[in-house]
């Protein structure tokens, strides 16, 4: 790791810093349609489906840009891949505002996912800077970034209420610009691309780096990262909606309760990775299948009627979960998936 010498504490802890504060905003912006899409659904007489589309939308974006995200992150840096993804995303939430059809917001959200590459760009741009020893550490403190979800349902619901959810993008749009610039007069070229750079050394072909894909245990990897941050993901977006539409609750208070599901689980990531570090990643994924699993039985449980036919007569009960345990439920699984 000679590319590390020289690199001091001082600035891999601002590298960390001020990529996590802007993989934060990332990804409050890539969980906007969580918030303001229930009133485009409204304005525009959306049914489940399409306002399901729109929200999983910027999704899609965001998991398959990923991939030529970390190409471009390896060929030439992690620092300007993210000051250019944060600037392109920027622009297209702004857009949000401007627009007024169905398909129109779909094409724009198309652009808004791009702030959901920012993870892939990010990983990369941090472990750079940390030996293999602290890089489970560094990436779990990056991965509480994931708090912007919770930035969202909570602040989003206000914003709205107070000044309408076209100036919600549009503010969401400008704190983008200002953080893109921030970082780029805040951060240095990583250690590994600033010596390959040095040296002269030519970026391998884009093919080539496709190259891990025939390996197997890629896709095992993936298929883990598909449920696990993929669950997370999808909760986070669904549930002020469901909130509203099954406890006949208000935006705000729905919000609110979303957030209490993503803070947890985004702040108690760094000791996911710790705990990777400690004791070896794949016991920790075993608690983090066991116990989402054994959560989200009870929380995709129907609200059932019961009939016993006794000795005396039929026995009628219900079985379903309220707000409360709900609520409780969805925290404690969201504590589980930063295990993940």
């Amino acid at each position: 790791m000679h590319e590390l010498d020289g690199v001091t504490s001082g600035q891999q802890t601002k590298s960390l810093a001020v990529s996590t504060i802007a993989f934060t905003i990332c990804f409050a912006v890539w969980t906007i349609f969580s918030i303001i899409g229930i009133k485009i659904k409204q304005n525009l007489g959306l049914t489940d489906t399409e306002f399901g589309l729109l929200v999983a939308t910027p999704i899609l974006t965001g998991s398959l840009s990923r991939i030529f995200l970390g190409i471009w992150t390896d060929q030439f840096g992690g620092r300007i891949v993210y000051f250019v993804l944060m600037l392109a995303t920027s622009v297209s939430v702004y857009l949000l505002s401007m627009v007024s059809t169905y398909p129109m917001y779909l094409l724009a959200a198309l652009g808004v996912g791009l702030a959901g590459g920012s993870f892939a760009v990010g990983i990369s741009y941090v472990s750079r800077w940390y030996d293999a020893g602290h890089q489970g550490t560094a990436l779990g403190i990056f991965g509480m970034g994931n708090v912007g979800a919770a930035v969202t349902n909570f602040g989003a619901p206000f914003l709205l209420i107070a000044y309408g959810w076209e100036n919600v993008a549009k503010i969401y749009a400008v704190v983008l610009f200002v953080m893109a610039i921030i970082f780029w007069l805040t951060t240095q070229e990583d250690p590994f691309t600033k010596a390959r750079k040095e040296k002269g050394e030519k970026v391998r072909p884009a093919l080539m780096q496709l190259e891990p894909l025939k390996h197997l245990r890629v896709w095992r990897f993936a298929a883990y990262y598909f449920f696990v941050f993929g669950a997370y993901v999808a909760l986070a977006l669904w549930l002020p909606r469901y909130y509203m539409g099954v406890y006949d609750l208000e935006i705000a208070t729905a919000g609110m309760l979303a957030a209490c599901y993503a803070l947890p689980g985004s702040i108690f990531r760094a000791l996911g990775g710790w705990m990777s570090d400690k004791i070896g990643a794949r016991r920790v994924m075993y608690v983090t299948f066991l116990g989402c699993l054994t959560i989200l039985f009870f929380l995709s449980y129907p609200s059932t009627e019961y009939t016993i036919h006794g000795i005396n007569g039929p026995i009628n009960f219900s079985l379903e979960i309220g707000i409360v345990p709900f609520v409780i439920l969805t925290v404690f699984s969201r504590f589980l998936y930063v295990f993940g």
